[in-house]
This record gives C-alpha cells, sequence and structure tokens, in this order.
C-alpha cells in the first residue's frame, strides 16, 4: 500500500526528529496503562506456562488469570490476582495456535488466542471467499470449540506508506522509538516491510541515515542507523511523552499509536502472539488491538504512559468505520538488535 505522491513530510505525528514547528500535542494525561498490573500479568504467564490459558485486564483495570485446576488458581490468587475457571487449557489453546500455523497459510487470516473467550479466535477478511474460505472452514472445525471464525471488514495488508514521516526512495512509513546500543550510536526502529529492500531514508527534505538491520516476513522490524549528526533524536513519543521502558502490554490494557496518516488514536488490546498472513508472507508474534490505522501509518508507535510496546504491522479496516491493527512487540526488535529505548 506504499504512496509515492506523498512526499511532503508531516512533522510532529509521531516519535521525536525534530524537524519542524507546529508539533501535533499528545494528550500529557493520556491513561497508562497500569504498570504494576501489566508487570503481575507478565510475570504470571511466564512463570504458570501452560498451567494458565491466558490473562487479561478486566474492566476495572485488575488482573484476570484463567486457570483449569485449584493449585494454579490458589498460586494466582496468592499473587493478587483473580483466578478464573475456564473449559480449556493453555496446552489445549497452544496445541490449537500451533496446529494453525503450521496448517493455516492463507492470505487474509489471521490468529490469536483470546483468553477472554477462552478460544482461539481466527481473523477472515473480505478477500477470503468461496473455496479458499471453505478450506478456512475446515481447517478451523477441526479443533472443534478450542477455535472460531470472525470475519473482519476490509482487507489485512501490510501498511506501508507514516510517527514523524520517514522516506525512502518513493515509499514513505513511520518513524517508531529512537534508540541506541552500548556504545551510544543513535538508531530508529520502524516497520520491516518498510526497510526491506530500502537503504538510505530521510524526512522529505533531510537525509537521516542507512538501513542498518531489517526482517519481514516471520517479524515485522526494521532499524536505521542515523548518519546525520545534527539531528536532535527525542527518546520520548512527540513533546509530551517521554518513553523510559518497552514492555509487553496485557490484553485488555489501553494503548495508544501514533502515525503520519491518521494521527494519535487509541484502543485496547485484544490479543498477544497473532499470527498473521498477508500477501507478502506470514508475522507471527504480534499483538492485536481494536486501535485504528491506515496506509501511512507503518512503522508508528505503539504505547502507555512512558512504555513503549510495538511498531505498527498492519491490519483491516480504516478510521472512519473502525479496524483492527497488529503490533510488531518492540521488545523483540530491542533484544534482537542489541538497542534499548532512552
Amino acid at each position: 500500500m506504499l504512496n509515492p505522491k506523498l512526499r511532503r513530510p508531516i512533522v510532529g505525528l509521531a516519535v521525536g526528529i525534530l524537524v519542524g514547528s507546529g508539533l501535533a500535542a499528545t494528550p500529557a494525561t493520556a491513561a497508562p496503562v497500569a504498570g504494576d498490573a501489566s508487570t503481575l500479568a507478565a510475570s504470571l504467564d511466564s512463570r504458570l506456562g501452560t498451567r494458565d490459558a491466558g490473562s487479561y485486564l478486566d474492566s476495572s483495570g485488575k488482573v484476570v488469570v484463567n486457570v483449569t485446576d485449584a493449585a494454579t488458581a490458589a498460586e494466582v490468587k496468592a499473587s493478587g490476582a483473580t483466578a478464573r475457571f475456564v473449559a480449556r487449557s493453555g496446552a489445549t489453546l497452544a496445541a490449537a495456535d500451533n496446529s494453525l500455523k503450521a496448517g493455516l497459510k492463507t492470505p487474509g487470516t489471521a490468529f490469536a488466542v483470546d483468553p477472554v473467550s477462552n478460544q482461539v479466535v481466527v481473523s477472515v477478511d473480505e478477500t477470503v471467499t468461496g473455496a479458499k474460505l471453505a478450506a478456512v472452514k475446515a481447517t478451523v472445525a477441526k479443533l472443534g470449540d478450542a477455535a472460531r471464525i470472525e470475519t473482519v471488514s476490509g482487507k489485512l495488508s501490510v501498511m506501508i506508506s507514516g510517527g514523524d514521516a520517514i522516506y525512502s526512495g518513493s515509499g514513505r512509513c513511520s518513524l517508531g522509538f529512537n534508540v541506541r546500543n552500548s556504545a551510544g550510536a543513535y538508531y530508529f526502529l520502524t516497520a520491516g516491510h518498510c526497510t526491506r529492500g530500502s537503504s538510505s531514508w530521510n524526512n522529505g527534505s533531510t537525509t537521516l541515515g542507512t538501513t542498518a538491520g531489517s526482517s519481514f516476513p516471520g517479524n515485522d522490524y526494521g532499524l536505521v542507523r542515523y548518519t546525520n549528526t545534527s539531528i536532535t533524536k527525542t527518546g520520548g513519543v512527540g513533546t509530551s511523552i517521554d518513553i523510559t521502558r518497552a514492555a509487553t502490554p496485557t490484553v485488555g490494557a489501553t494503548v495508544y499509536r501514533r502515525g503520519s496518516t491518521t494521527g494519535t488514536r487509541s484502543g485496547r488490546v485484544t490479543a498477544l502472539n497473532s499470527t498473521v498472513n498477508y500477501a507478502e508472507g506470514s508475522v507471527s508474534g504480534l499483538i492485536r488491538t481494536t486501535v485504528c490505522a491506515q496506509p501511512g501509518d507503518s512503522g508508528g508507535p505503539l504505547y502507555s504512559g512512558t512504555t513503549a510496546h510495538g511498531l505498527t504491522s498492519g491490519g483491516s479496516g480504516n478510521c472512519s468505520t473502525g479496524g483492527t491493527t497488529y503490533f510488531q512487540p518492540v521488545t523483540e526488535a530491542l533484544s534482537a538488535y542489541g538497542m534499548s529505548v532512552y
């Protein structure tokens, strides 16, 4: 979804290259994800493994952990979270998810464990019809009530073309987060489908740097090293959000996204470890959200409060009628390249 006509840089609509004035304000009072709750959920999921069937934040912000046995429930309660008994175990859902990863490659489909419904939800876009749709239904039916199908509007696609606008050749994408390595060298992260096949980057008028790493499909992250030392590289989102850490959000958490096409938008996390079958290939491990996005928003930052969460990958729908957007977890990209936010 390349947009070669949009050559004019849009400043201030994502993460922090200070290249102009008139920066759009990010709400300083944007409600952050409760750090303690997200940390608790992640800790329990890691410690319990398949003994839990996923966790999420309820409407009051309380951590809820799905369990199938009394011993695990007691451990969850002792940690301060709420134990919820469900029909399907973490092992059952993991087996269903792995089965789909091996057998469902149809472009226009996506799937992830939904802890609220205690099922694997398979999303099908409007391009999957006829024999293709019948085949998807047959694949999902083999999993019984461990999985279900839902339809989504529009077409699942990568959204190339959007934070502060960054350009390579005729393509436009978003700057995600400014990062640096242990030696103090500065880089920025964006989507891998943006950096794939691209070398030099600019903001429409000034050279920024060159691609230093790219991973897509499979993952969707890319790294650009700054070669222009005169650029001020802020470590936050816009002018009022200072990014101090990176973490994976919890299902149910409120999150924010910025992009040069649609500005700042918010929504909720609906699943982790999602797999999306784009036309260009499959990407796994993505964060699924109700935040809308459009072409031009690719690579832009997903965050809450002062915490970096992800890089805009793709999705379906738009910001007029609503949609679903997927994000590459930023922690994976930071680990792969030995970078840190600041």
